[in-house]
């Protein structure tokens, strides 16, 4: 946000994507498309302006030949090589003042701020399952135990991460698309990476191979490998959607950040469980979670949870 000497809003912006303008050079735009002179305002952000030449430009120089005079921003850029972007507006006479508000910045930026401060992405587990914890029949059919309300809310969780895994088997069995839809249907503007995680190969004619984001297949069966390999292409947020195998092995890894749980007032016996063996055989052992949020979707009932330093 690009505000005056007193405190009047000259523009705003956000970050719209990778390759897009980032917030500061939106928010120039913003003043300037309504005849705001930036020189002399200050620059409120999230995120340390960057300091690096890739997909678009360093916002510190722009910020500098704005003239821009005060910079406020919350969290330090922890990205090593975009990071010094403080550094090179305080050579240049601007007043710049870090540190405000770091616990609500860090919930702002999310899986991003999360990714790049430890290395690896941000983890979200999706179960569907019904109210005794089932996630198929003992036929092994599955559609569907959620109502469509779960269904379309789960569409829109797709279209905000950057990949989305399963195991072979669930890729075998189940033959699903692992796209983002509307609520019309159609794909979403975003897709992300369909991850399958094993050993077996995808015939060529399985879903995975139709219309959606990329296909990428990792050949290993330990959660630490896989989210090195995905953060290798630049993946900040993946949504484990399972089925068990995979969903447990997360889960015992210690790699699960946080679980969306959508539960159906389904009873169904036997079938399947949403997690398999995790370890544990005494209580005192059981992982335990936080709950961040609850919401009612049509009949069913999504809990999202973290882990507790989350």
């Amino acid at each position: 946000m690009l505000l005056d000497a007193d405190g009047r809003r000259l523009g705003e912006g956000w970050h719209a994507g990778a390759g897009t303008p980032h917030a500061e050079i939106a928010a120039l735009a913003d003043a300037r498309s309504h005849d705001h002179d930036p020189r002399g305002a200050t620059m409120v952000v999230t995120l340390e302006p960057c300091d690096h030449t890739g997909r678009t430009g360093p916002c510190s120089q722009a910020l500098i030949d704005a003239g821009i005079a005060r910079v406020v921003f919350s969290v330090p850029d922890p990205n090593p090589q975009a990071a010094g972007g403080a550094a090179r507006l305080v050579a240049a006479g601007v007043d710049v003042a870090g540190g405000a508000l770091v616990s609500e910045g860090r919930a702002t930026l999310g899986a991003w701020w999360y990714a790049l401060a430890t290395g690896r992405p941000f983890v979200t587990c999706k179960l569907a399952l019904s109210l005794d914890g089932r996630v198929a029949a003992a036929d092994g059919t599955s559609r569907w135990i959620t109502s469509p309300e779960s269904r379309e809310h789960a569409h829109s969780l797709r279209a905000q991460v950057d990949a989305i895994a399963v195991g072979t088997t669930t890729a075998l069995t189940d033959d699903p698309a692992l796209t983002a839809r509307t609520s019309g249907g159609t794909l979403a503007e975003h897709q992300p990476l369909r991850v399958v995680v094993g050993n077996r190969e995808i015939p060529a004619g399985a879903a995975l191979h139709g219309p959606g984001g990329a296909l990428v297949g990792i050949h290993s069966h330990d959660p630490a490998e896989v989210l090195a390999a995905l953060h290798a292409r630049e993946v900040r947020h993946l949504l484990v959607e399972g089925g068990p195998t995979v969903t447990s092995a997360f889960l015992r890894a210690g790699l699960v950040d946080q679980v969306h749980a959508y539960i159906a007032p389904v009873l169904l016996g036997t079938g399947p469980t949403a997690v398999g063996d995790l370890g544990v055989t005494t209580i005192a052992q059981a992982l335990r979670l936080e709950v961040a949020s609850t919401e009612r979707l049509g009949p069913d009932i999504l809990v999202i949870a973290h882990r507790t330093e989350h």
